[in-house]
């Protein structure tokens, strides 16, 4: 995760090196080495998937500023939105990094202290899901769509017993597949509510600026600039659902005509497949 960036470009390498001092551990070496039972663990994942991305982004500002010039606006899937804010112009590396290593602290706490999950359920649309989740939850458990991906993707979060009523419910209701995910816990649902306050102790405290560029938010889908406003969203992003589908269909509706996905993985590229597969898309960074 992220070493061709590091092992190839100074400018990854210096930003690496600068995670690892804020950081307090070797983060360079978590990321190529593992052991991944450790990368997966949120505390480590948020601060590694945020560097990556920046880490990638200021080589594609190098090597490829005439991309970069054209870029109308930002968003990134939950943790991810941290990312298009610094891209952005509303943090600064330093301070986005120190905000995202206290998100992470803040929600594997949340997590450990119940037993929770999420999974990504396959081949059903939204109102199913959503009925799905209703009819497993018992006395007082929380399960809810938490990632709104695209069509037929849905991720659900919450308490691990009502996960595991889910799996058979879902693919006797025609799923085609469910899949557990890799996480410390029920993210977006109220489950993280513990988080929040901690959250916002370190928004108010880290400087946050305007943006240079509209940022579209997981919470409401919609654009924003101003740094009150991004401040907020972030806040309550940690317990409610991720917007992701309705996020690209508003920014197709506002002239974005096609995407660059940058940092690791290809989860723009294969839900904008689901969404517009006639937008071009391009990534840049692992994966």
């Amino acid at each position: 995760m992220g070493r061709w960036l590091r092992e190839s470009h100074p400018v990854a390498s210096r930003l690496f090196d600068q995670a690892s001092e804020i950081l307090g551990y070797d983060l360079g070496k978590l990321c190529a080495e593992g052991p991944a039972s450790q990368l997966n663990e949120t505390v480590y994942s948020q601060p590694a998937l945020f560097v990556v991305g920046m880490a990638a982004a200021s080589v594609m500002r190098e090597q490829f500023p005439d991309r970069i010039a054209v870029v109308k606006a930002s968003a990134g899937l939950s943790l991810g939105e941290y990312t298009a804010v610094c891209f952005a112009g509303g943090l600064d590396f330093a301070d986005g990094l120190r905000l995202v290593q206290r998100r992470g602290q803040a929600m594997q706490a949340a997590a450990d202290a119940v037993e929770s999950g999420m999974a990504s359920v396959l081949g059903l649309d939204l109102e199913a899901v959503t009925h799905l989740c209703d009819d497993c939850r018992q006395d007082g458990e929380v399960l809810q769509p938490a990632n709104l991906l695209c069509p037929g993707n849905i991720a659900v979060s919450g308490h691990s017993t009502a996960l595991e009523r889910l799996v058979p419910a879902a693919e006797s209701a025609g799923a085609m597949k469910v899949i557990p995910l890799s996480v410390a816990g029920a993210f977006h649902t109220s489950l993280m509510q513990p988080a929040v306050d901690a959250l916002r102790a370190a928004l108010e405290e880290i400087p946050i600026q305007d943006t240079e560029i509209p940022v579209y938010s997981n919470v409401d889908a919609s654009p924003h600039q101003s740094a009150s406003e991004i401040r907020n969203l972030l806040s309550r992003q940690v317990v409610g659902p991720v917007r992701w589908e309705d996020s690209i269909r508003q920014m197709i509706e506002d002239g974005i005509d096609g995407f660059e996905e940058v940092g690791t993985g290809r989860i723009l590229r294969g839900t904008l497949k689901r969404i517009n597969r006639k937008l071009p898309s391009d990534g840049f960074g692992d994966g």
